[in-house]
């Protein structure tokens, strides 16, 4: 018989996330040292993303120049709305064709809105930061706001049935709230009124029966139901959002970008007590690379994968080379990891009838939904893991690799490749060749992509739905990492966990 005494097994799952805070020597072997294009799965593992479509064929028309980024994306019953330079149009999600329902919308910076409902009849309320604010009902009849106090407003939302305005570049520390139940009434003996804080908007959201007013250094909180009995309050006044476009409502919370990172605002089970949490320490590197450009980025979030996806888009700058960050709630823990490829400049999430719609306008003149399709519109997605430097507990012994035990879930056949390198990547320690990581033999799943035969996906029938490839390797080292490289033409999958199987070696 061979002789097993000097041979291991060191098995790990893939969760928690990007870390680069932390020395490899204490990271968890499930955390990852890079982890691009690849989302933390609320079910296990880490999941290669899924990739973005064209929502309506057509470009969005152009106002004088191909350069016009789209500024605002909506969708508002079954259309999709769109704005591009001085315009607005609107498009059935699948169309090729726009519809022009505005003009002059002169020197128009990204758009806030917010769809509402004071009278029996859906509206939609738009803000560019220049322009009167515009009313849009069902059929597309727009309406702008005659109150010339509002007119410039940079961010607009409903509270207790008052319409809340804020931003102007005049009164950059002013909100003004409409006539209950009338976006367009602004007398104070009918319940209009206004409010003003010691600093500049930056944001506003409502969250938990309240209004929060988001500003450049401080944070404010108003409570009540009316002009009578509206009271503001600070809920900071040493942190700030630097980018209202940043702020979601994400997990039972509200999200945002302060000067360090992504932070939360949580209700606690004390009515009125509101503490605040910086998150995104395991990821601050990337952050800290690109704060300084903050005031263009977008974000999204994912709902039903419990997830926010923040895109640091900049100016002059290819989607190609964008990158962003995806924050995911798993469990009681926030898991990071990091995007490249997607370059919003507008965002919208809207959720009917359980079916999540997130789409995004792009610089190209496009509007795009995510979560659509196994790649970036005709772009390859490339997706990149790498785990920690694993010593199997012992860093002074060496481990001559035997094989790699590779558990992932497909969701149809799969084509990516399987890295092994020893002690840190160093020059001198060998580095054996790509490994295939692909299957074709994948479990037939009726309902889902692995069911039946297509061009883009196979199954058969009684085969893993979770399988484990067992790879044999070559090399010892005193450490060893895994690295998976997706090359971005096969349809997602979760690497679930991996183990690693070695005989003992000399001591160093």
């Amino acid at each position: 018989m061979p002789e097993l005494s000097q041979t291991g097994a060191f098995p790990f799952v893939c969760e928690g996330g990007l870390v680069l805070n932390q020395s490899t020597f204490i990271m968890k072997p499930g955390q990852a040292l890079e982890l691009l294009n690849f989302e933390p799965d609320i079910e296990g593992g880490y999941r290669r993303i899924s990739g973005f479509s064209k929502y309506v064929t057509g470009i969005v028309p152009q106002t004088s120049s191909a350069s016009e980024e789209v500024l605002m994306v909506a969708t508002f019953g079954s259309t999709v709305v769109a704005a591009r330079g001085e315009k607005i149009f609107s498009a059935t999600p699948g169309g090729s064709s726009w519809t022009e329902r505005d003009t002059g919308r002169t020197s128009a910076s990204t758009y806030d809105f917010e769809r509402f409902n004071f009278d029996g009849n859906d509206k939609l309320i738009v803000v560019d930061g220049n322009n009167a604010p515009t009313v849009f009902n069902t059929s597309f009849s727009a309406t702008d706001v005659s109150e010339s106090s509002v007119s410039g407003s940079k961010f607009v939302t409903a509270f207790k049935d008052h319409m809340f305005y804020a931003g102007k570049s005049s009164t950059p520390q002013e909100v003004i709230f409409s006539q209950p139940f009338d976006e367009d009434a602004f007398n104070s003996g009918s319940g209009a009124g206004s409010v003003k804080v010691d600093d500049t908007v930056t944001g506003l959201k409502v969250f938990r029966d309240n209004l929060f007013i988001f500003c450049e250094n401080r944070i404010f909180q108003m409570t009540g139901s009316s002009s009578s009995d509206f009271a503001v309050k600070p809920v900071t006044r040493n942190i700030g959002c630097v980018n209202g476009q940043t702020i979601q409502e994400f997990a039972g919370d509200l999200i945002f970008l302060g000067p360090d990172g992504l932070r939360t605002i949580a209700g606690t089970a004390r009515i009125g007590d509101v503490e605040l949490g910086t998150i995104s320490s395991n990821v601050q590197s990337i952050f800290d690379t690109n704060l300084s450009d903050a005031g263009s980025f977008t974000s999204i979030v994912i709902p039903e994968k419990t997830q926010y996806r923040i895109f640091f888009t900049k100016s002059g700058q290819g989607e190609n080379s964008t990158r962003g960050v995806i924050c995911v709630l798993r469990g009681q823990q926030f898991e990071f990891a990091e995007l490249k490829g997607i370059r919003p400049t507008a965002t919208d999430t809207f959720v009917s009838a359980g079916n999540v719609i997130a789409i995004h306008g792009s610089g190209d003149g496009f509007v795009y939904r995510q979560e659509s399709g196994n790649d970036f519109d005709g772009t390859a997605i490339l997706g990149r893991y790498r785990s920690p430097d694993l010593t199997m507990n012992d860093p002074g012994i060496r481990k001559n690799m035997q094989r790699v035990i590779v558990n992932y879930a497909p969701e149809s056949s799969i084509d990516a490749d399987l890295f092994i390198r020893y002690d840190y990547e160093s020059r001198e320690s060998s580095r054996p060749a790509a490994y295939p990581l692909d299957s074709e033999d994948i479990a037939a799943i009726y309902g889902t992509s692995t069911y039946g035969s297509t061009s883009t996906s196979s199954g058969t029938y009684g085969g893993a739905s979770q399988p484990l490839v067992r790879q044999p390797v070559e090399g010892s080292g005193f450490a060893v990492a895994l690295r998976v490289n997706d090359g971005g033409t096969t349809a997602p999958y979760s690497l679930k966990g991996f183990q690693l199987e070695y005989q003992l070696g000399a001591r160093r």
